[in-house]
């Protein structure tokens, strides 16, 4: 399989920059696998699909502020995104062109050198502990297809209401349309709301430059899916009511945690699951997802779900209606 199969053309001004200060006014396209239609509604509308009995499934990950800016001899603005957390003054990284050795200036006194390591791996040895000062002085680490620095409204704009567990360097973005009021009459319709926990970090996003699909290799990302949570699913799965994933992470973690016998199970660790047109999906019934970038993990994901020609049909009538895409952009629910 080609990665080249999975190319379209997205128009740079169809790639939100921001979100819609009405987060659950955005557009949301329904997928219908089995009658193979399309239709547009507001997200707001997404309970019309959900019914009593029914599981929706959240990731509760929260994104930290892992986007630091340093200095070093003639370079300013050098950007670092914090991919992983090693011990207490050494997480790994990205950045364009780490020179081994070299001492950036972050802030505040805050310094880190930078270690190549041969696997191709950037390590930052900080001269202190830095979880404080992420927290206090970090940036929310927005996309690079978002082509503006992070701002202070990001902090909230770029975190899901439910976010609850520190480690995500991207935010769940399906989630991001949620309010506190939807959440709640989609409670009140009788449908069951559980939580995964996912942290989103390299995997997720790294593009794909092999030839072959099949060549990509995810990097490993933490999950927990917790005893109650899997049995509740069971239970919903046994009685013939649907599971919705929210957002491919919250996918990945359930189609993870299925046993032999088609069943989930508790677990806590970390997956490189990898899922292209070819896999068979053994819990997940519908998925509510943003619109992806070409050729990405995350577009071949939704590809192998609702297949591949029809997911095609479906982005380029999103496109003629111009919808917006990416992280900051409308979404669409596959049924």
């Amino acid at each position: 399989m080609k990665t080249a199969d999975f190319e379209y053309l997205l128009p740079s001004e169809l790639i939100a920059d921001y979100p819609l200060a009405e987060k659950e006014a955005c557009n949301l396209e329904v997928v219908d696998r089995s009658n193979k239609t399309l239709d547009h509604r507001k997200f707001y509308n997404i309970i019309d699909y959900l019914n009593p009995g029914d599981v929706l499934v959240l990731n509760n990950t929260k994104v930290i502020p892992a986007r630091l800016y340093g200095s070093a001899q003639n370079r300013d603005n050098i950007e670092i995104l914090l991919l992983e957390k090693k011990d207490s003054k050494v997480w790994s990284c990205l950045m364009k062109n780490p020179k081994d050795g070299l001492v950036l200036n972050i802030d505040k006194g805050l310094s880190a050198r930078i270690h190549k390591e041969k696997s191709g791996e950037i390590i930052l040895e900080f001269n202190n502990e830095i979880d404080g000062y992420i927290d206090q002085n970090g940036f929310m680490p927005l996309p690079p297809y978002i082509k503006r620095k992070p701002e202070q409204s990001d902090r909230v704009n770029y975190q899901t209401i439910y976010a609850k567990y520190k480690g995500s360097v991207a935010a769940p973005t399906a989630g991001l349309h949620f309010t506190d009021s939807l959440l709640q009459k989609i409670i009140d319709k009788g449908v069951l709301i559980e939580y995964v926990t996912l942290h989103v970090g390299y995997g997720t996003f790294k593009p794909v430059k092999s030839e072959n699909v099949e060549q990509h290799h995810m990097h490993r990302e933490y999950f927990e899916l917790k005893k109650q949570t899997s049995e509740k699913i069971n239970n919903a799965k046994s009685k013939g009511y649907k599971v919705l994933a929210v957002g491919t992470t919250s996918l990945r973690t359930l189609e993870s945690c299925v046993n032999s016998y088609g069943e989930l199970e508790s677990k806590k660790g970390t997956t490189d699951l990898f899922i292209y047109p070819g896999y068979e999906f053994k819990i997940v019934d519908s998925l509510i997802t943003n619109f992806h970038m070409p050729r990405s993990t995350l577009f071949m994901l939704v590809c192998a779900f609702a297949g591949r020609d029809f997911m095609t049909e479906a982005y380029e009538e999103a496109k003629k209606e111009g919808y917006r895409f990416l992280s900051y952009g409308d979404a669409m629910i596959i049924l």
